[in-house]
């Protein structure tokens, strides 16, 4: 122990006179007059060092700016208190809010994260395979909406805990954070159906992404539930991108009977398709109501702002790293929780209104027996909502549940 000791240093000097001088324990030592066991001792902050000798080793230690090692720390111990954080381009505009959380949870928990991409190049993702084994991660967050099937597999045989996202059967040491899109897309099309609206289009995203085929089945669900029709042409294939939002409004503005409410994939789309609705000569919502998903930060800002629905990355980065703080105690007493569930929520702004053609309170008599009331969408979830339609001066005949 004490021969590893005296290889444990890094250069920090505080002060000039020590710029070029390699600070060791043994030189933290011999400049406190104490035992590099002490010093040891001192800096893992055990119990049986005497508080005078504790006091001049830290003194010593402020002036010459030393750090401990925590690489060699780690081969002593076997625990590098690292997390891994392999994140895809598909969370998009969310990374700066995972990888934020994923820090502060970090630092709070005494833990590092080491952050890497997931790249589409086969070299650099090698590449960032061996980084994460080299740093001796203690257990790695894979947040990708993409079918990450082969890197799961590289990292499956080293016993390391992976937490991934919508894993429909996570294993003891594969966790999922699992994302209810039913909860929120229910809301939506039933908020739709209580203004009226009966031709609901929807813009799917990307085939290969599982949030988007997660979505348009939650939609298509939804739909059966309350008893409406999924006309063909009326689910519109996109990628999650404005110009595909803005295709979509072109192919539907050519069909004979037109929808009067779009349900997109995510935000960006939903942005497009008011985009090319106000460049029709078109009004938003009072010609056509559009609901978005995710809640970024553009949403609130939109023209009129976007409805849609609010799904939480903060919420999941904190449930990933929690899962796999989760997963590294259960290697130690053997306990486990497997799965963990974010739920999607209505964000209620001003991009929707009633059906056109409907008079102004009389939406909700008109409505088709078979429309059942959102269950969920009560007083307790409009105070979650960040910018109610009843603030919404722009669409004063937009009904707010009760």
């Amino acid at each position: 122990m004490d021969k590893l000791s005296r290889r444990v240093s890094v250069i920090v000097p505080a002060n000039r006179s020590d710029r070029r001088v390699r600070i060791t324990l043994h030189e933290i030592a011999k400049r406190a007059n104490v035992s590099i066991a002490t010093v040891s001792r001192t800096i893992n902050c055990a119990p049986n060092v005497d508080p005078a000798m504790a006091r001049r080793v830290r003194k010593v230690i402020a002036e010459v700016g030393y750090y401990p090692n925590t690489h060699a720390r780690a081969l002593v111990s076997g625990c590098s208190r690292v997390f891994g954080l392999m994140v895809s381009d598909t969370v998009g505009p969310f990374l700066p809010e995972i990888v934020q959380t994923f820090e502060k949870l970090g630092f709070e928990h005494n833990y590092e994260i080491f952050l890497s991409s997931i790249a589409r190049n086969n070299c650099q993702m090698e590449a960032a395979v061996r980084r994460m084994i080299e740093h001796r991660v203690e257990g790695l967050a894979i947040l990708s909406f993409e079918y990450e099937i082969s890197l799961i597999e590289v990292f499956r045989g080293r016993d390391l805990p992976i937490v991934v996202l919508d894993k429909e059967s996570p294993e003891p040491l594969l966790k999922a954070v699992c994302i209810d899109h039913m909860h929120g897309v229910r809301q939506a099309v039933q908020h739709l159906a209580a203004l009226g609206h009966v031709r609901i289009a929807f813009i799917t995203g990307p085939a290969r992404l599982r949030t988007a085929v997660a979505r348009k089945i939650a939609f298509q669900k939804c739909m059966n539930e309350i008893g409406l029709e999924i006309p063909p042409q009326l689910l519109v294939e996109g990628d999650h991108t404005l110009e595909a939002g803005m295709k979509a409004v072109s192919v539907l503005a050519g069909l004979l009977d037109q929808p009067s409410a779009v349900l997109c994939s995510n935000d960006m789309t939903a942005i497009g398709v008011m985009r090319r609705v106000l460049e029709l000569g078109l009004n938003v919502p009072r010609d056509l109501s559009v609901v978005g998903f995710d809640d970024n930060q553009i949403a609130q800002f939109a023209t009129p702002p976007l409805t849609t629905i609010q799904m939480s990355y903060v919420e999941v980065a904190s449930a990933a790293f929690r899962t796999l703080l989760d997963a590294v105690d259960d290697q130690r007493d053997g306990s486990s929780r497997e799965v963990c569930t974010i739920q999607s929520n209505l964000v209620l702004r001003c991009s929707t209104n009633l059906a056109p053609g409907r008079l102004r309170g009389g939406a909700a008599g008109k409505r088709s027996d078979s429309v059942v009331p959102p269950k969920e969408f009560n007083s307790e979830s409009q105070s979650r909502v960040s910018s109610g339609l009843n603030t919404c001066m722009s669409s004063p005949d937009v009904p707010v549940q009760d």
